[in-house]
Protein backbone atom coordinates (compact mmCIF):
# COMPACT_ATOMS: atom_id res chain seq x y z
CA UNK A 1 0.00 0.00 0.00
CA UNK A 2 1.09 3.54 -0.71
CA UNK A 3 1.32 5.98 1.89
CA UNK A 4 1.92 9.54 2.01
CA UNK A 5 4.87 11.81 4.17
CA UNK A 6 3.60 14.97 4.45
CA UNK A 7 6.31 17.25 3.22
CA UNK A 8 4.65 21.05 3.44
CA UNK A 9 0.85 21.43 2.74
CA UNK A 10 0.88 21.28 -0.79
CA UNK A 11 3.64 18.65 -1.43
CA UNK A 12 3.67 14.86 -0.19
CA UNK A 13 6.28 12.16 -0.32
CA UNK A 14 5.42 8.95 -1.40
CA UNK A 15 6.59 6.48 0.83
CA UNK A 16 8.50 3.77 -1.65
CA UNK A 17 7.14 5.67 -4.51
CA UNK A 18 8.53 5.16 -7.89
CA UNK A 19 8.68 6.29 -11.81
CA UNK A 20 5.68 3.72 -12.54
CA UNK A 21 3.10 5.53 -9.43
CA UNK A 22 2.98 8.14 -12.30
CA UNK A 23 -0.21 8.15 -14.86
CA UNK A 24 0.92 6.75 -18.33
CA UNK A 25 4.04 5.30 -17.08
CA UNK A 26 5.04 1.53 -17.20
CA UNK A 27 8.67 0.28 -17.02
CA UNK A 28 10.47 -3.58 -17.69
CA UNK A 29 14.07 -4.47 -16.74
CA UNK A 30 16.17 -7.81 -17.49
CA UNK A 31 19.28 -9.26 -17.58
CA UNK A 32 20.96 -9.62 -20.90
CA UNK A 33 24.17 -10.67 -20.61
CA UNK A 34 26.36 -7.22 -20.60
CA UNK A 35 26.51 -7.81 -16.69
CA UNK A 36 27.21 -11.32 -15.08
CA UNK A 37 24.12 -11.55 -13.15
CA UNK A 38 22.18 -8.12 -12.78
CA UNK A 39 19.42 -7.07 -14.60
CA UNK A 40 21.40 -4.33 -17.51
CA UNK A 41 18.30 -3.66 -19.91
CA UNK A 42 15.70 -1.53 -19.10
CA UNK A 43 12.82 0.64 -20.74
CA UNK A 44 10.19 3.23 -19.96
CA UNK A 45 6.98 3.55 -21.73
CA UNK A 46 4.14 6.16 -21.91
CA UNK A 47 0.91 4.78 -23.18
CA UNK A 48 0.83 8.57 -25.03
CA UNK A 49 3.33 10.84 -26.45
CA UNK A 50 4.64 12.96 -23.70
CA UNK A 51 6.62 16.43 -23.46
CA UNK A 52 10.03 15.64 -23.21
CA UNK A 53 13.13 17.69 -21.82
CA UNK A 54 16.86 16.79 -21.58
CA UNK A 55 19.94 17.95 -20.22
CA UNK A 56 23.23 16.43 -21.00
CA UNK A 57 27.19 16.14 -20.24
CA UNK A 58 29.01 19.00 -20.71
CA UNK A 59 32.17 16.43 -21.57
CA UNK A 60 33.28 17.42 -25.28
CA UNK A 61 33.42 13.27 -26.08
CA UNK A 62 29.86 12.31 -25.79
CA UNK A 63 28.47 8.78 -25.85
CA UNK A 64 26.71 7.72 -29.25
CA UNK A 65 23.58 7.53 -27.51
CA UNK A 66 23.35 11.34 -26.59
CA UNK A 67 23.72 12.11 -30.36
CA UNK A 68 20.46 9.89 -30.78
CA UNK A 69 18.73 10.89 -27.73
CA UNK A 70 19.15 14.62 -28.97
CA UNK A 71 18.34 14.06 -32.94
CA UNK A 72 14.94 12.36 -31.25
CA UNK A 73 13.92 15.38 -29.15
CA UNK A 74 14.86 17.56 -31.96
CA UNK A 75 12.92 15.78 -34.69
CA UNK A 76 9.99 15.52 -32.51
CA UNK A 77 9.64 19.16 -30.50
CA UNK A 78 10.24 17.72 -27.53
CA UNK A 79 8.41 14.61 -27.40
CA UNK A 80 9.10 10.81 -26.70
CA UNK A 81 7.15 8.05 -25.64
CA UNK A 82 10.02 5.75 -24.58
CA UNK A 83 13.76 5.41 -23.30
CA UNK A 84 15.67 2.57 -23.49
CA UNK A 85 18.52 1.92 -20.93
CA UNK A 86 21.50 -0.35 -20.56
CA UNK A 87 24.15 -0.29 -18.45
CA UNK A 88 27.70 -2.50 -17.64
CA UNK A 89 28.67 -1.11 -21.34
CA UNK A 90 28.84 3.19 -22.02
CA UNK A 91 28.92 2.69 -26.18
CA UNK A 92 31.42 5.53 -25.71
CA UNK A 93 33.83 6.86 -28.24
CA UNK A 94 33.25 3.56 -30.43
CA UNK A 95 33.21 5.57 -33.45
CA UNK A 96 30.43 4.61 -36.43
CA UNK A 97 30.02 1.16 -35.07
CA UNK A 98 28.46 2.74 -32.21
CA UNK A 99 26.58 5.27 -33.60
CA UNK A 100 24.78 2.67 -35.55
CA UNK A 101 24.61 0.59 -32.25
CA UNK A 102 22.76 3.32 -30.97
CA UNK A 103 20.02 3.75 -33.83
CA UNK A 104 19.48 0.55 -33.70
CA UNK A 105 19.06 0.07 -30.14
CA UNK A 106 16.36 3.22 -30.95
CA UNK A 107 14.84 1.58 -33.35
CA UNK A 108 14.49 -1.90 -31.61
CA UNK A 109 12.73 0.22 -28.60
CA UNK A 110 10.14 1.50 -31.37
CA UNK A 111 9.62 -2.13 -32.51
CA UNK A 112 8.94 -3.10 -29.12
CA UNK A 113 6.45 -0.52 -28.15
CA UNK A 114 4.77 0.04 -31.81
CA UNK A 115 5.74 3.25 -31.94
CA UNK A 116 7.94 5.89 -33.88
CA UNK A 117 11.85 5.51 -33.50
CA UNK A 118 12.14 9.20 -33.33
CA UNK A 119 9.72 8.84 -30.81
CA UNK A 120 12.77 6.72 -28.40
CA UNK A 121 15.32 8.34 -26.60
CA UNK A 122 18.81 5.50 -25.59
CA UNK A 123 21.03 5.79 -22.97
CA UNK A 124 24.07 3.44 -21.97
CA UNK A 125 26.41 3.75 -19.09
CA UNK A 126 29.65 1.32 -18.36
CA UNK A 127 32.78 0.62 -19.48
CA UNK A 128 33.89 3.29 -22.55
CA UNK A 129 35.79 1.99 -25.37
CA UNK A 130 33.92 -1.71 -25.75
CA UNK A 131 31.30 -2.16 -28.78
CA UNK A 132 27.66 -2.85 -27.62
CA UNK A 133 27.12 -6.93 -27.97
CA UNK A 134 24.12 -6.04 -30.19
CA UNK A 135 22.98 -10.01 -30.13
CA UNK A 136 23.16 -9.47 -26.96
CA UNK A 137 20.68 -6.39 -26.86
CA UNK A 138 18.47 -7.38 -29.31
CA UNK A 139 17.44 -10.90 -27.26
CA UNK A 140 16.98 -8.38 -24.18
CA UNK A 141 15.14 -6.29 -25.59
CA UNK A 142 12.13 -9.23 -26.98
CA UNK A 143 12.68 -10.35 -23.42
CA UNK A 144 11.27 -7.13 -21.52
CA UNK A 145 7.69 -7.46 -19.52
CA UNK A 146 6.41 -4.27 -19.52
CA UNK A 147 4.22 -3.85 -16.27
CA UNK A 148 3.20 -1.08 -13.59
CA UNK A 149 6.30 -2.58 -11.22
CA UNK A 150 9.68 -0.15 -11.36
CA UNK A 151 11.93 -2.07 -9.47
CA UNK A 152 13.73 -4.12 -12.41
CA UNK A 153 14.37 -1.03 -14.21
CA UNK A 154 15.83 1.06 -11.38
CA UNK A 155 18.10 -2.24 -11.01
CA UNK A 156 19.02 -2.61 -14.69
CA UNK A 157 20.93 0.94 -14.74
CA UNK A 158 23.18 0.30 -11.65
CA UNK A 159 26.99 0.28 -12.55
CA UNK A 160 29.31 0.40 -9.57
CA UNK A 161 26.15 1.54 -7.32
CA UNK A 162 25.39 0.02 -4.29
CA UNK A 163 21.38 0.94 -3.83
CA UNK A 164 18.56 1.42 -6.18
CA UNK A 165 17.63 5.52 -6.03
CA UNK A 166 13.81 6.05 -6.42
CA UNK A 167 11.39 8.70 -5.22
CA UNK A 168 7.72 10.23 -6.03
CA UNK A 169 6.23 13.39 -4.79
CA UNK A 170 2.63 14.15 -5.11
CA UNK A 171 0.77 17.21 -5.54
CA UNK A 172 -2.44 19.54 -6.38
CA UNK A 173 -2.76 22.15 -8.98
CA UNK A 174 -6.16 23.28 -9.78
CA UNK A 175 -7.35 20.71 -7.96
CA UNK A 176 -6.39 18.04 -9.93
CA UNK A 177 -3.43 15.24 -8.28
CA UNK A 178 -0.13 15.12 -10.12
CA UNK A 179 2.71 13.36 -9.45
CA UNK A 180 6.28 13.60 -10.16
CA UNK A 181 8.52 10.58 -10.02
CA UNK A 182 12.31 10.03 -10.68
CA UNK A 183 14.88 7.30 -10.54
CA UNK A 184 18.84 7.41 -10.98
CA UNK A 185 21.76 5.68 -10.84
CA UNK A 186 25.30 7.39 -10.15
CA UNK A 187 27.89 6.26 -7.71
CA UNK A 188 31.61 7.50 -9.55
CA UNK A 189 32.87 9.24 -12.18
CA UNK A 190 30.70 12.10 -10.34
CA UNK A 191 31.04 15.93 -10.56
CA UNK A 192 28.11 17.32 -12.83
CA UNK A 193 27.77 19.38 -15.52
CA UNK A 194 26.35 16.37 -15.83
CA UNK A 195 28.68 13.43 -14.49
CA UNK A 196 28.58 9.61 -14.53
CA UNK A 197 24.90 9.92 -13.46
CA UNK A 198 21.85 8.72 -15.29
CA UNK A 199 18.40 10.59 -14.14
CA UNK A 200 14.37 9.43 -15.07
CA UNK A 201 11.82 11.73 -14.17
CA UNK A 202 7.98 10.95 -15.19
CA UNK A 203 5.08 13.84 -14.65
CA UNK A 204 1.57 13.07 -15.55
CA UNK A 205 1.32 17.30 -15.18
CA UNK A 206 -0.18 19.02 -18.51
CA UNK A 207 3.29 21.17 -19.37
CA UNK A 208 4.67 22.14 -23.24
CA UNK A 209 8.12 20.62 -23.92
CA UNK A 210 9.75 24.45 -23.74
CA UNK A 211 8.31 25.21 -20.39
CA UNK A 212 9.40 21.69 -19.45
CA UNK A 213 12.82 22.32 -20.74
CA UNK A 214 13.35 25.70 -18.96
CA UNK A 215 11.90 24.14 -15.70
CA UNK A 216 14.15 21.03 -15.75
CA UNK A 217 17.26 23.57 -16.65
CA UNK A 218 16.75 25.38 -13.72
CA UNK A 219 16.59 22.90 -11.37
CA UNK A 220 19.62 21.13 -12.37
CA UNK A 221 21.29 23.82 -11.57
CA UNK A 222 19.74 23.61 -8.14
CA UNK A 223 20.47 19.63 -7.71
CA UNK A 224 22.36 17.34 -10.04
CA UNK A 225 25.08 20.03 -10.49
CA UNK A 226 25.31 20.54 -6.96
CA UNK A 227 26.92 17.07 -6.45
CA UNK A 228 30.33 16.03 -6.85
CA UNK A 229 32.08 12.76 -5.68
CA UNK A 230 35.52 12.66 -7.29
CA UNK A 231 35.81 15.94 -9.90
CA UNK A 232 35.36 13.69 -13.12
CA UNK A 233 32.65 14.58 -15.84
CA UNK A 234 31.79 11.26 -17.76
CA UNK A 235 31.00 11.03 -21.45
CA UNK A 236 27.35 10.02 -21.29
CA UNK A 237 25.38 11.24 -18.68
CA UNK A 238 22.03 13.06 -19.13
CA UNK A 239 18.77 13.34 -16.89
CA UNK A 240 15.82 13.37 -19.01
CA UNK A 241 12.15 14.26 -17.88
CA UNK A 242 8.88 12.85 -19.31
CA UNK A 243 5.18 14.30 -18.53
CA UNK A 244 2.06 12.29 -20.07
CA UNK A 245 -0.34 15.17 -19.37
CA UNK A 246 -2.53 12.74 -17.79
CA UNK A 247 -3.00 14.45 -14.80
CA UNK A 248 -5.55 16.79 -16.09
CA UNK A 249 -4.60 20.15 -14.50
CA UNK A 250 -4.30 23.39 -16.73
CA UNK A 251 -1.11 23.65 -18.93
CA UNK A 252 1.62 24.76 -16.75
CA UNK A 253 3.47 27.73 -17.41
CA UNK A 254 5.00 30.61 -15.94
CA UNK A 255 2.04 32.44 -15.51
CA UNK A 256 -0.24 29.90 -14.31
CA UNK A 257 -0.90 30.54 -10.35
CA UNK A 258 0.70 27.12 -9.47
CA UNK A 259 3.75 27.57 -11.27
CA UNK A 260 5.83 27.74 -8.60
CA UNK A 261 4.35 24.75 -6.63
CA UNK A 262 5.47 22.86 -9.45
CA UNK A 263 8.49 23.69 -9.17
CA UNK A 264 8.97 23.00 -5.32
CA UNK A 265 7.88 19.36 -6.02
CA UNK A 266 10.13 18.88 -9.19
CA UNK A 267 13.36 20.50 -6.96
CA UNK A 268 12.57 18.26 -4.16
CA UNK A 269 12.72 15.25 -6.70
CA UNK A 270 15.81 16.24 -8.42
CA UNK A 271 17.20 17.18 -4.78
CA UNK A 272 15.89 13.68 -3.03
CA UNK A 273 17.75 11.65 -5.96
CA UNK A 274 20.87 14.01 -6.01
CA UNK A 275 21.35 13.25 -2.36
CA UNK A 276 21.01 10.13 -2.62
CA UNK A 277 23.71 9.48 -5.42
CA UNK A 278 26.08 11.65 -3.33
CA UNK A 279 25.86 9.34 -0.72
CA UNK A 280 26.20 6.50 -2.47
CA UNK A 281 29.14 7.34 -3.84
CA UNK A 282 32.14 4.63 -4.49
CA UNK A 283 33.18 3.77 -1.51
CA UNK A 284 31.77 6.16 0.61
CA UNK A 285 31.31 5.98 4.37
CA UNK A 286 29.46 9.87 4.73
CA UNK A 287 27.23 12.24 2.87
CA UNK A 288 28.81 15.94 3.44
CA UNK A 289 26.51 18.56 3.18
CA UNK A 290 27.71 22.29 2.71
CA UNK A 291 25.39 25.10 3.30
CA UNK A 292 26.79 28.46 2.45
CA UNK A 293 25.07 31.71 3.26
CA UNK A 294 25.90 35.49 2.89
CA UNK A 295 27.40 34.94 -0.63
CA UNK A 296 27.82 37.84 -3.30
CA UNK A 297 25.50 35.84 -5.34
CA UNK A 298 23.45 32.37 -4.98
CA UNK A 299 25.22 31.29 -8.02
CA UNK A 300 28.40 32.13 -6.21
CA UNK A 301 26.77 30.44 -2.78
CA UNK A 302 26.93 27.26 -4.82
CA UNK A 303 30.02 27.86 -6.47
CA UNK A 304 31.87 27.76 -2.51
CA UNK A 305 29.52 25.04 -1.57
CA UNK A 306 30.96 22.50 -4.57
CA UNK A 307 34.01 24.01 -4.43
CA UNK A 308 34.30 22.80 -0.45
CA UNK A 309 32.62 19.23 -0.61
CA UNK A 310 34.91 18.53 -4.00
CA UNK A 311 38.19 19.38 -2.42
CA UNK A 312 40.18 15.98 -1.70
CA UNK A 313 41.25 17.44 1.28
CA UNK A 314 37.85 18.23 2.90
CA UNK A 315 36.82 15.06 1.49
CA UNK A 316 39.70 13.04 3.23
CA UNK A 317 38.75 14.79 6.55
CA UNK A 318 35.40 13.56 6.30
CA UNK A 319 36.74 10.11 6.30
CA UNK A 320 39.07 10.47 8.96
CA UNK A 321 36.75 12.46 11.32
CA UNK A 322 38.98 14.91 11.61
CA UNK A 323 37.78 18.30 12.19
CA UNK A 324 40.08 20.13 10.15
CA UNK A 325 38.41 23.51 9.41
CA UNK A 326 41.50 24.98 7.67
CA UNK A 327 40.78 22.39 4.50
CA UNK A 328 37.37 24.23 4.40
CA UNK A 329 38.65 27.99 4.58
CA UNK A 330 41.21 26.60 2.28
CA UNK A 331 38.68 25.61 -0.46
CA UNK A 332 36.45 29.11 -0.11
CA UNK A 333 39.78 30.97 -0.83
CA UNK A 334 40.41 29.09 -4.33
CA UNK A 335 36.66 29.10 -5.77
CA UNK A 336 37.47 32.23 -7.41
CA UNK A 337 34.10 34.04 -6.12
CA UNK A 338 33.74 37.41 -4.23
CA UNK A 339 34.43 37.15 -0.58
CA UNK A 340 35.94 38.97 2.46
CA UNK A 341 38.73 37.22 4.57
CA UNK A 342 37.79 38.81 7.49
CA UNK A 343 34.35 38.10 7.86
CA UNK A 344 34.03 34.35 7.25
CA UNK A 345 32.11 31.70 9.49
CA UNK A 346 32.03 28.30 9.70
CA UNK A 347 30.72 25.40 11.39
CA UNK A 348 30.78 21.73 11.45
CA UNK A 349 27.61 21.00 12.54
CA UNK A 350 26.44 22.38 16.10
CA UNK A 351 30.55 23.55 16.30
CA UNK A 352 31.30 26.53 15.40
CA UNK A 353 35.33 26.93 14.34
CA UNK A 354 35.27 30.01 13.11
CA UNK A 355 33.79 33.39 13.56
CA UNK A 356 34.50 36.55 11.62
CA UNK A 357 37.49 34.76 10.16
CA UNK A 358 38.87 34.51 13.65
CA UNK A 359 39.03 30.77 15.21
CA UNK A 360 37.50 29.90 18.18
CA UNK A 361 38.06 27.34 20.95
CA UNK A 362 36.68 23.82 20.41
CA UNK A 363 37.05 20.83 21.24
CA UNK A 364 37.73 18.13 18.60
CA UNK A 365 36.88 15.16 20.01
CA UNK A 366 33.49 16.37 20.13
CA UNK A 367 33.25 17.09 16.68
CA UNK A 368 35.17 13.92 16.05
CA UNK A 369 32.51 12.31 17.39
CA UNK A 370 29.57 14.40 15.62
CA UNK A 371 31.37 13.76 12.62
CA UNK A 372 31.38 9.84 13.86
CA UNK A 373 28.33 9.23 14.40
CA UNK A 374 25.95 11.65 11.92
CA UNK A 375 24.94 10.23 8.68
CA UNK A 376 25.07 13.82 6.91
CA UNK A 377 28.48 15.55 8.05
CA UNK A 378 26.60 19.53 7.90
CA UNK A 379 29.70 22.28 6.84
CA UNK A 380 27.62 25.43 7.42
CA UNK A 381 29.69 29.00 5.90
CA UNK A 382 28.62 32.34 6.30
CA UNK A 383 30.71 35.05 3.80
CA UNK A 384 28.60 38.02 5.52
CA UNK A 385 29.32 39.77 1.58
CA UNK A 386 25.80 39.84 0.50
CA UNK A 387 22.27 37.74 0.66
CA UNK A 388 23.61 34.95 -2.21
CA UNK A 389 22.54 30.93 -0.33
CA UNK A 390 23.22 28.23 -1.70
CA UNK A 391 24.21 24.01 -1.12
CA UNK A 392 25.84 21.26 -2.47
CA UNK A 393 26.67 17.84 -1.86
CA UNK A 394 29.43 14.86 -2.17
CA UNK A 395 30.86 12.13 0.25
CA UNK A 396 33.94 11.40 1.89
CA UNK A 397 37.12 9.87 -0.17
CA UNK A 398 38.03 6.31 1.38
CA UNK A 399 40.56 4.09 1.15
CA UNK A 400 37.89 1.84 -0.69
CA UNK A 401 37.43 4.45 -3.79
CA UNK A 402 40.62 3.21 -4.95
CA UNK A 403 40.38 -0.29 -4.89
CA UNK A 404 36.96 0.02 -6.73
CA UNK A 405 37.90 2.00 -9.37
CA UNK A 406 41.78 0.27 -9.54
CA UNK A 407 39.92 -2.90 -10.47
CA UNK A 408 36.67 -1.66 -12.41
CA UNK A 409 37.04 -3.47 -15.78
CA UNK A 410 38.36 -6.58 -13.83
Amino acid sequence: MITKQPISSKIHMIENGNIADVKGFRTAGTHCGLKRKRPDLGIIVCDVPASAAGVFTLNKIQAAPLYVTKESLRRTNGKLQAVLVNSGNANACTGQKGYDDALEMRKLAAQKCNIPEQAVAVTSTGVIGEHLPMEKIRLGVEKLQITDEAKLFSKAILTTDTYTKEVCVELTINNKVVRIGGVAKGSGMIHPNMATMLGFITTDAVIEPDQLQGALSKVTDETFNRITVDGDTSTNDMVLVMASGLAGNDTLNPQHQEWSIFNEALTLCAKTLAKMIARDGEGATKLIEVQVTGAATNEEAGKIAKTIVGSDLVKTAAYGRDANWGRIICAIGYSDCVINPQTIDIAIGPYQTLIQSEPKEVNDDEISAYMDTADTIVIQVNLHCGSGTGEAWGCDLSYDYVRINAGYRT
